[in-house]
Formats: C-alpha cells, sequence, structure tokens
C-alpha cells in the first residue's frame, strides 16, 4: 500500500524541479535594463456610433505574413503610428469613444522596437488552415491544479475571458489580453460589452492535495515504481465584469492577416479591484538577452476545460512587433501575458514581468518548404508607454519600462 506521504514527496520535487525550470544562477543575473520611453498622450476624445456585436468570437488567429515579410515590411511614420496608437474604448453602457493620440519623446532611429507595418510589397506566402495545430510534437504542457498552486503567483495573475480567452493582471483593476478576444478587426465581437473576468478557484476546501498535472507523454518515477498525480478538476470560476476595454487602432484598420497580429493587445478595466497580485509590465528584451532565451506563459487551453494551463519554451525568432516560437498552446490561450524573470537591479530581486501578449499561430509555406510558429505580440516601448497609461492614467508613472 503507498504512503500518504508518497504524493506529497513526489508533488514537492516535482514542483521544486518545475521552478527551476525558470530558475537561472545569480551569478550571471541577466537584468532588467530600465529604459526611458516615450509618451503617448490622449488628445482628442469623440463618441462614434454604437457598435453591433456581431462578430463571433475568435479563440485564435492565423496570419501569413512570416518573420521576413515583416522584416522587410517599410517603417512607419510618425502619422502612421499615431494612427495604430490611437484607440477605441468600448464601455459596459454600450457608449463608444475614439481617441487621438500624441508621441513625444520618441526617436524612431534609436529605438531598435520600434513598431514596423505588415504591409510588404513582396509577395506574401500562401496561408493554410490546419485543423489540429499548435502542439509541436511531444505536448509539453503542465496543467495545474490545487488551490495551493492555482492560489500562488504567477499562476494566480492568469485569468479567463467570457468570450473563450485568457489574460493576465496587470494591474489592481486591469487586464491585460488579445485585441481579437474582443474584436475581430472589423467588429466588436458577441459578448464585448458584457464582458466578464473568470477567477478559476478550488470548488470545495476538502479538495484533494495540490499537484502539477504533467504531459501525457510524461512519466514520473518514485523509489522505483511509476506514479502519477491526483487528478483535481473540481474547480470553478469567480467573475467580475469589466467596466471599458481600450482597443489600439492599429488591429481596428484592418483584420489580422492584414495587420500581422502587431496590435493584438487589449487592456480591460474591470468594475471592481479583484485583490489578487498583479505582474508588472516591461519592455520585451531581445531573445538573447533572456534567461535562457526563454518564454512563459499560463491560460485557458480550450482542449482542457476547467484546468490552467502552463508553458515554457525557447524564444524563436523575432522583429520588432512581434515574437516566434514553439510553446504547445490551443485555442483559448489566445490573451496569455507572455513573461520572462530576470534580476531587477534597483529593487534588489528577481521578478517576473510580461513583455508579450500570445495572439495565435502562423503557417506559412514558401518554395514548398512548411514553417510554423506561434506567435507573441511584443510590448515596445510605444506600446508600454500606451498600455501603462491605460492602466495609470498619467504618463509620470510610465517613463521607465
Amino acid at each position: 500500500m503507498r504512503s500518504r506521504a508518497a504524493p506529497s514527496r513526489f508533488t514537492s520535487l516535482l514542483f521544486l524541479f518545475f521552478l527551476s525550470l525558470s530558475q537561472v544562477s545569480t551569478s550571471s543575473r541577466p537584468q532588467w535594463i530600465l529604459q526611458r520611453v516615450p509618451v503617448v498622450l490622449p488628445q482628442q476624445t469623440e463618441v462614434q456610433p454604437a457598435p453591433h456585436f456581431l462578430a463571433p468570437a475568435r479563440l485564435d488567429v492565423s496570419s501569413s505574413c512570416d518573420p521576413e515579410c515583416h522584416i522587410k515590411a517599410p517603417r512607419p511614420s510618425y502619422w502612421d503610428l499615431r494612427q495604430f496608437l490611437a484607440y477605441e474604448t468600448l464601455d459596459s453602457t454600450g457608449q463608444l469613444t475614439e481617441t487621438a493620440i500624441g508621441i513625444y519623446g520618441y526617436n524612431p532611429n534609436s529605438d531598435t522596437s520600434s513598431v514596423y507595418s505588415s504591409r510588404s510589397s513582396g509577395k506574401v506566402a500562401q496561408s493554410h488552415v490546419r485543423r489540429k495545430r499548435q502542439i509541436f510534437g511531444h505536448d509539453g504542457r503542465f496543467s495545474i491544479a490545487g488551490q495551493d498552486f492555482l492560489l500562488k503567483y504567477p499562476f494566480s495573475v492568469s485569468v479567463k475571458l467570457s468570450t473563450g480567452c485568457s489574460g493576465t493582471l496587470v494591474g489592481d483593476r486591469h487586464v491585460l489580453t488579445a485585441a481579437h478576444c474582443v474584436h475581430d478587426g472589423k467588429n466588436y465581437v458577441k459578448g464585448a460589452q458584457k464582458l466578464r473576468v473568470g477567477f478559476l478557484k478550488p470548488k470545495h476546501r476538502d479538495a484533494q492535495p495540490s499537484s502539477i498535472h504533467t504531459p501525457s507523454n510524461f512519466t514520473n518515477h518514485i523509489d522505483g515504481a511509476s506514479y502519477s498525480p491526483p487528478i483535481n478538476d473540481k474547480m470553478k470560476f469567480q467573475w467580475i465584469r469589466a467596466k471599458r476595454t481600450h482597443v489600439p487602432k492599429g488591429w481596428i484598420k484592418g483584420n489580422a492577416n492584414d495587420i500581422g497580429m502587431d496590435y493584438d493587445y487589449a487592456l480591460l478595466e474591470l468594475k471592481k479591484p479583484h485583490k489578487r497580485r498583479h505582474m508588472r509590465l516591461g519592455v520585451s528584451p531581445p531573445a538573447q538577452r533572456l534567461p535562457g532565451r526563454r518564454v512563459h506563459f499560463s491560460g485557458y487551453d480550450n482542449d482542457r476545460p476547467g484546468q490552467l494551463v502552463y508553458r515554457f519554451c525557447r524564444a524563436g525568432e523575432e522583429t520588432p512587433d512581434l515574437l516566434y516560437q514553439h510553446c504547445d498552446a490551443q485555442p483559448g490561450a489566445s490573451g496569455s501575458g507572455v513573461y520572462a524573470r530576470m534580476w531587477d537591479g534597483r529593487r534588489r530581486r528577481w521578478e517576473r514581468k510580461v513583455i508579450g501578449v500570445f495572439s495565435g499561430h502562423q503557417w506559412v509555406e514558401k518554395q514548398g518548404t512548411s514553417q510554423e510558429f506561434n506567435v507573441a505580440v511584443r510590448i515596445t516601448p510605444l506600446k508600454y508607454a500606451q498600455i501603462c497609461y491605460w492602466i495609470k492614467g498619467n504618463f509620470v508613472d510610465c517613463r521607465e519600462g
């Protein structure tokens, strides 16, 4: 008969191993490098006709513009950027406003993460749609269960949207998610006006012991015997309504294939504080500066209902606005905050920061060769300035990212 201590012992060992995957030696200390960011300020707001909320909710976005397509794209002018970073605000009352913005302190020649338009004069690779996708080889996702893990940072910052996507807590009452979760590029999706944000919590206090559910292809051995962690699916969501939603006009100008996901991000303001710890924003550093070139994110993948799914992987190619990687994901994970953990010299501690938003999948075929990626929108200095202003309501607290 197996000892009661075995599951606890295994869980502890596995969790330590799990956390060690995101740890690096303090001697190397890859650091967050604070940089002065430009100022993005609202200038004029106009009321727009009320939306119809007719678009079907989209849980995944595809684009036919690959990294080469983005790299070759022309750099937008200052006036283009003002159009892309202008934004719409949808209130829970149904009122829609459009805000023009001004950009100050922005030097495109010194900005290594400046925004590019994804339109290219070259031929765009042909895009294909496939049913089963976003899993590369063996499924390397981890399902998190048990309140000791679900309610513990950083897993506790992950939330579920009533439209079927995921999101990340980035303020006392703010959630960062993907724009396509509320807007399809042309219209607001059904349910966007009455959008709710769900916080996963155990149904019963006497739920089974906390555990991390490993992938199906992962075999565990404890003292020479195989062991599978206990399954805990007794979960439910606590929901909070969204008060307003901000979406950049760069997303609304066209559709995902036209803009290549560059502006696939949105910010939700909740009607009341969520009372959980949130994750800070950070300007996305180059992939080679990330510890092990590794990124992480957690979300609510549709193929694992009621579970929070965590994954990490090596960051691949990058463009000024997008980060390509092969993190396993399924529809429903869109909107998850992509984060990294590095040393914060000012605060003298290791800190995780959101550096991107998981958007969707790209599968392109060029000259008979297929290329597949999962794509995240990078938080550039301009996007940091905009999102931070949405959260803080002033630019003074948004000058360093």
